[in-house]
């Protein structure tokens, strides 16, 4: 059974208009439709399978249709007025969160989840109906692979799955609701009941997930690149010749511990570790280190399927890759750093949003700061030009003054230049987006190109295994035998993006914080980090208070370019915002079971 991310909201739509919720959780279950109301056949039970998935959030419109970076330092929103301008000016409030339609996503998940595993306990039934299931025998003794027995028992053992996954996709909800809010409502089953839930504490949330990833981890797919172990068992189903590469957007082991050493990362962090306890950031470390192992065992055991499966794959980080490229279009699909991703529809909606606004069709959108690309290390001498000898990160990831871009020699932003920084509409910082857009889309003749989110890809997991190795143990301490210090670890990331950048030398704990804190900086730039990194590292209330700063762009009497640069926004934020608040709906509706999170009214 094949799943169609593509299709996803379209079919988890159908599914979910059997909860009959309208307005989901005000922290009670809706019970409004049964289970034992809906009909009993393996197509209805696709589609609860299919419906888990379907909240998971797009990081590409994530907030006024757009990515969120503009919330942080990383970019500023070049429209006048916009949702995310509450959080830049620290306005956030029981009444104004942009973001809380995905406390109601989320819960949707949650039930979805729940729902798909009450109603498959009967799914073997399900699968078995109209179709002829039994195992034939050749003379010798030998299964004869009808293709009856054989898809149904395909079907099963991809059920068996799905209903493991189900409870990956529960952890998955679980993880961003407490980076969020902190301490939520844990919902047990889909109905019944009173229908009103206890607020968990952000800690008993954090076990809860830990406690659904082991549990399930070894239930779902190991990986869906990857052929299965022909066990009696599925020698029926004749797996060796098994391709379900298509699958890849569902759950799987590597994907399952990639929440779990995310979660434990964020809960070592001093925003959820006031008092650094030692034994978090050992717990994270041990995480990090149990997803890079699998993942090692995997890529030696080799990808592939049929009689050209189990290749083995080197399973390090490339050096000197291109990394651009893994972003645009489908090129993500087959890069082995992938874990998991999120796709939509092909579209061309990312290009128009934030093309620069002398792009036909292109309306700027969210414009990189200064403060982000002043932040990429030099690999060679400073000059006169400030994009010169810079990380290779920052030209993949940024279109700034002079560079090539979409067919133009020298991106012009000058006074009179095809993109004149006084054109209504243009950067306020003098950068635009370039990471995630297809380049030379033509907006006006309906190109389109797919866009890939990476929510999880094995650069992350190496940074997170970095920052708590050394949180834990040292930059160069290797205490548990894991093979890898966080040195070895930061430096596999540095030389994937080139290996001219200078070594890391950061001898102690705090200067190789800053040296994670940096990589993690540019490496996960817009893609949806550095804002809950900054929370997690309780350094918001210091970086999100100071203004962001562009560049100003004019020619010189040589013709040339010169620079200055200077403040383009201030931005607020308060002590509170460290949590969002609940809605004040939210919480009234809950009957005291929910407490608003502090600081706000």
């Amino acid at each position: 059974m094949k799943r169609n991310i593509k299709n996803i909201i379209l079919i988890s739509a159908a599914a979910l208009a059997f909860c009959g919720c309208e307005d989901f959780l005000d922290t009670r279950m809706d019970v409004f439709d049964t289970i034992d109301r809906l009909e009993t056949r393996s197509a209805t039970l696709t589609n609860f399978a299919n419906a888990y998935y379907a909240p998971m959030q797009y990081g590409f419109e994530t907030i006024d249709g757009n990515l969120f970076a503009a919330a942080s330092d990383e970019a500023v929103q070049t429209a006048p007025v916009s949702d995310v301008s509450y959080f830049n000016r620290g306005l956030i409030s029981p009444d104004v969160n942009p973001l809380a339609y995905l406390y109601k996503n989320y819960y949707e998940g949650i039930r979805a989840a729940h729902f798909f595993i009450d109603y498959a306990k009967d799914g073997e039934e399900f699968l078995a109906l109209n179709r002829d299931t039994t195992t034939m025998y050749n003379p010798d003794g030998s299964i004869y692979n009808t293709s009856n027995p054989r898809a149904y028992k395909r079907d099963v053992i991809n059920l068996n799955w799905q209903r493991a996954e189900a409870r990956i996709a529960e952890a998955y909800y679980y993880a961003e609701l407490i980076k969020m809010y902190g301490g939520v409502p844990i919902i047990q089953e889909a109905e019944g009941g009173n229908g009103l839930y206890q607020q968990a504490t952000y800690e008993d949330v954090v076990e809860h997930i830990v406690r659904l990833i082991d549990e399930n981890k070894d239930k779902v797919c190991l990986d869906w690149r990857v052929m299965l172990d022909e066990t009696p068992e599925n020698k029926i189903a004749d797996v060796a010749n098994w391709n379900f590469r298509d699958n890849t957007g569902r759950f799987d082991k590597t994907s399952a511990l990639a929440i779990k050493a995310r979660v434990l990362l964020y809960a070592a962090s001093p925003r959820n570790n006031p008092e650094n306890d030692p034994a978090k950031w050992e717990r994270a470390a041990e995480a990090a280190n149990e997803l890079i192992q699998t993942r090692k065992a995997i890529f030696e055991k080799g990808f592939g399927f049929g009689e050209g499966g189990r290749v083995p794959q080197p399973y390090t980080m490339p050096v000197n890759r291109k990394y651009g490229d893994y972003f645009i279009k489908n090129n993500s699909t087959s890069d082995l750093e992938s874990i998991f991703l999120i796709r939509k529809a092909n579209s061309s909606t990312p290009e128009r949003l934030n093309y620069p606004i002398g792009t036909r069709g292109g309306n700027s959108g969210i414009t990189p700061s200064h403060n982000l690309v002043d932040s990429y290390e030099y690999i060679g001498a400073q000059t006169a030009n400030p994009y010169v000898n810079r990380d290779p990160r920052m030209a993949a990831t940024i279109v700034y003054n002079g560079c090539e871009w979409n067919g133009v020699t020298d991106f012009d932003q000058s006074p009179g230049g095809q993109f004149d920084q006084k054109t209504n509409g243009a950067s306020k910082t003098g950068y635009y987006l370039r990471k995630f857009l297809a380049p030379n889309l033509n907006l006006v003749e309906g190109g389109s190109t797919d866009h890939l989110w990476p929510v999880f890809r094995y650069a992350e997991v190496l940074l997170n295994y970095a920052e708590a190795m050394n949180e834990a143990y040292g930059p160069d301490a290797d205490p548990k035998g894991y093979g890898m210090t966080a040195r070895q670890a930061l430096t596999e990331v540095r030389n994937s993006a080139s290996t001219a950048l200078p070594a890391v030398t950061a001898a102690g704990k705090a200067d190789f914080r800053k040296a994670v804190k940096h990589e993690r900086r540019v490496e996960l730039a817009f893609e949806d980090h550095r804002y809950w990194d900054l929370l997690r590292w309780l350094d918001a209330e210091d970086v999100l208070n100071k203004p962001i700063k562009g560049a100003v762009v004019r020619r010189n009497n040589l013709g040339g370019y010169q620079y200055s640069f200077t403040n383009v926004e201030n931005r607020v934020f308060h002590k509170r915002n460290y949590y969002l608040p609940f809605t004040r709906k939210e919480v009234t509706n809950s009957n005291g079971a929910i407490t608003q999170n502090p600081e706000y009214n």
